[in-house]
């Protein structure tokens, strides 16, 4: 039944046709200014109680219809779109943390936001930064001191898959009044949905399977709590400028509209890869989080309702080998991002500096492949063509 209710909000939500001549497709206001009658008028605008427009910095009307959408996926009360995941990622973390904060972070999160944390709000804003596995609860209670503001998840997380149990970090964080902030862009708001599990603050990568075509930047986040939504709209959107265009903002409606049928079909392809390579004798370890092999599969089930394209494997040779096969590999394009309708692998690793291995815990040599929508025979035939160019 709640899929139901999510395709319906995937396809109507926000829209009103009769606002733009019935057109069944809303337009792209490509307008940074509206005008008003009176001055007076141009005053009483309100951007939150009616929906009100003056301004492209502050809010766009096709922006706020895709902003509308996503709050309702994800049982927010308010989403905020920007011009890129990274610069929702780090309003998230000014909107909720100051000059001295601790911050608690899972290791395997999205590497650039480690870096802003490591490169800025240490040096430049005199936070703390704690990293945790993420996986033990214990560890991050323990982590928890009277200047913590927030706690960073991903969850499935970059490069293995890491799975947090949600709602006992949402416990743990109420209990100490900390903010919980969570990428959800691996599974979307149609297979996961970390607000009802507790989470504060959610974020999505709109380069990924939200807009699905690999067009567009953005990102957006979501939340339960309007004042602090209200606070990042009105400060660290409209002050810091990272405004997401309304053309980027029509690619992400555009792009919603069919994220059922490719997310189901990604997953379909995704599974049968991860099947096809933990079968395999050149394969060492796959990693994927529809496998029961998964060490986390129980919690899997409790949390998700599926899994999406994306998966890790070590071979069982050196990262060189690593390296020779995905070269082998001829549907499966060379890029670093992953969400699209294509087929993608690399070897994200293999340039790492041994300290970052180190702090990974994870080996030089570990490939991560996205299964697109190229067929699900075609892209296992490519796999074990290259499998077979490979010597181990």
């Amino acid at each position: 039944m709640e899929t139901e209710k999510d395709l319906l909000i995937l396809e109507r939500t926000g829209e009103n046709e009769k606002l733009y001549l019935n057109a069944v497709t809303p337009p792209v206001f490509m307008n940074s200014l509206h005008v008003f009658d009176t001055f007076e008028e141009y005053h009483d605008v309100n951007v939150f109680e009616k929906d009100q427009f003056y301004y492209g910095r502050a809010s766009n009307p096709t922006t706020s219809i895709a902003e509308r959408k996503i709050a309702q996926l994800e049982h927010g009360a308010r989403a905020v779109m920007f011009s890129s995941g990274m610069a929702a990622a780090s309003a998230a973390i000014l909107a909720t943390c100051k000059t001295g904060s601790h911050i608690i972070c899972m290791i395997d999160v999205y590497q650039p936001v480690k870096r802003f944390l490591n490169e800025y709000c240490i040096p430049c804003l005199n936070m703390q930064v704690s990293y945790v596995k993420g996986t033990d609860i214990q560890e991050i209670e323990a982590s928890i001191q009277e200047n913590t503001s927030l706690i960073i998840l991903e969850s499935p997380a970059t490069f293995i898959f890491t799975v947090v149990d949600l709602e006992k970090v949402a416990q743990i964080a109420k209990k100490y009044k900390v903010k919980t902030y969570m990428d959800n862009t691996y599974c979307t708001p149609l297979f996961q949905k970390p607000l009802d599990f507790g989470i504060d603050i959610v974020m999505h990568t709109l380069t990924k399977y939200l807009g699905g075509h690999s067009d567009i930047l953005g990102g957006v986040l979501v939340s339960k709590d309007e004042e602090l939504m209200r606070k990042i709209m009105n400060q660290f959107r409209e002050w810091l400028g990272g405004v997401i265009g309304p053309m980027e903002a029509w690619l992400a409606i555009r792009g919603m509209r069919t994220l059922k049928v490719r997310l189901e079909q990604h997953q379909k392809t995704a599974q049968a890869v991860a099947e096809f390579l933990e079968s395999h004798p050149k394969v060492k370890k796959v990693y994927y989080p529809g496998l029961k092999s998964h060490p986390q599969y129980d919690l899997i089930q409790k949390q998700q309702k599926g899994s999406s394209g994306l998966l890790s494997l070590e071979l069982c040779g050196s990262p060189e080998t690593a390296l020779e096969f995905v070269d082998a590999l001829q549907l499966f394009r060379k890029g670093c991002s992953w969400g699209g309708f294509e087929s993608l692998a690399m070897v994200p690793l293999y340039y790492a500096s041994q300290e970052e291995l180190d702090f990974l815990k994870i080996g030089r040599g570990l490939i991560r492949m996205h299964c697109g929508l190229e067929g699900t025979e075609n892209l296992i035939a490519d796999i074990q063509r290259a499998l077979d160019l490979v010597k181990i």
